[in-house]
């Protein structure tokens, strides 16, 4: 017979999991209703109305990229307390760690193939593999690091998408050669945004199950391989900042309220005065698409990563101050069980979307999905607190956790 040891809860952890697990919704919403290339632009589909470009402007500037980045410090953080309790339990921490990750792989996999192309879970999987390697390192060490590699990241793509804003600007030119006007069509292949094809993606997510597995199958086989390599300079430093401010216990709340005050301000502030212009020149652009473009892979990697940590400082400072709220505590149930609520919230939205539902992709304009999003942050909020007061687990996370362990876990509580 074994004995575990018991780990503490961190209210701040399981509540700032919440609010992002609720957040990510504000952004992916428009990636389950609308054609891909909406999710960055307006003008492809969903309209440029004053609504939806206020809805735009805002989910821009306050929420893309921010809720993800917390979703990636939290999975960072939370590896490390796996590896604590797994070393506390006299247990193989790498062992308990990477068969996580290969169910964990497995789970993302299945949810692109079989539900939503905007899996993060296979991604989280494979860079967390890598990021285990670096658990031992101090926290200063893990932190410059991170931000060593985030620059490079930012270099790398801001040469790549530049290159292409020349090569437009050459192809423009008078008496451009036939050879650069060639390259450029090449280029932008896969930006393409003409009526035709987005007829032909409303068609197809409005179609029934098989043709959308089929059309992954045939066209995006590999796209969980190329999603590592185009967000693997964000990801991972990301989850190493999320370590490093774990083992200096800022997700505990063990930092002084200043700091976390200091921190929180100042980093959102710069964030936004940051991305003001960008929202300006995207719309004096016309939404251009590779302005677009360029905004979105690169332009915003500096506000991205402030705001993430700007966020999470502003959301410690929340939730020390409410920490005997019972709305709180409903938030932070909801991320207990937070991959049953993203798993659970794609399942619902294909349903509605997708053509082996209700059909409604394509249908509903930018500024009426959030309503949407609204129920659904109330049905997280209703049901997860109470399954935790009967349950360990959520229905997900036990099902993991089994996997994991290779064995079938307690699920009621006694």
């Amino acid at each position: 017979m074994t004995t575990t040891t018991a780990t503490p809860r961190y209210l701040e952890l399981d509540a700032m999991r919440g609010f992002a697990v609720m957040g990510i919704l504000l952004m992916n919403i428009v990636g389950f209703a609308m054609p891909e290339m909406a999710y960055f632009s307006p003008a492809v589909y969903g309209g440029t109305d004053t609504p939806d470009i206020i809805v735009w402007a805002l989910s821009f500037i306050f929420v893309d990229g921010k809720m993800r980045g917390l979703f990636t410090l939290l999975f960072g953080a939370s590896m490390m307390l796996v590896v604590e309790r797994a070393e506390a339990n006299s247990q193989n921490p790498a062992k308990v760690h990477f068969s996580r990750m290969f169910w964990l792989a497995l789970f993302g996999l299945a949810h692109f193939f079989f539900l939503w192309f905007g899996d993060i879970l296979f991604l989280y999987a494979v860079v967390g593999c890598v990021a285990y390697f670096m658990v031992g390192l101090p926290s200063e060490t893990l932190f410059r690091r991170a931000l060593l590699l985030y620059v490079i990241g930012i270099v790398a793509f801001g040469a790549m998408m530049g290159s292409l804003l020349y090569l437009q600007y050459q192809a423009g030119q008078p008496g451009a050669s036939a050879f650069v006007i060639a390259q450029y069509q090449d280029a932008i292949a896969d930006f393409r945004v003409d009526d035709a094809a987005i007829a032909a993606e409303v068609s197809l997510y409005q179609s029934g199950f098989s043709s959308i597995f089929m059309d992954k199958i045939a066209n995006s086989l590999f796209q969980p391989l190329s999603g590592i390599a185009f967000s693997f300079m964000e990801t991972l430093p990301l989850m190493m900042i999320g370590m490093a401010l774990y083992k200096d216990g800022f997700f505990s709340g063990s930092w002084e309220r200043a700091r976390y005050k200091n921190w929180g301000t100042k980093f959102t502030l710069i964030g936004i005065l940051l991305l003001v212009p960008m929202v300006i020149f995207q719309i004096r652009s016309d939404f251009e698409i590779l302005r677009v473009l360029n905004v979105n892979f690169s332009w915003t990697g500096p506000s991205l990563l402030l705001m993430t940590i700007g966020y999470a400082c502003l959301l410690i400072l929340l939730i020390r101050k409410y920490s005997n709220a019972s709305w709180l505590h409903r938030v932070a149930a909801a991320g207990r069980v937070a991959f049953s609520n993203y798993l659970g919230t794609s399942i619902a939205m294909t349903f509605i979307f997708y053509g082996w539902g209700l059909g409604y992709f394509g249908q509903i304009n930018r500024a009426t999905l959030y309503l949407l999003v609204l129920g659904t942050w109330i049905n997280m909020l209703l049901w997860s607190k109470p399954w935790l007061m009967r349950y360990r687990y959520g229905p997900l996370e036990w099902l993991w956790r089994s996997l994991a362990r290779l064995e079938v876990q307690k699920m009621r509580i006694d």
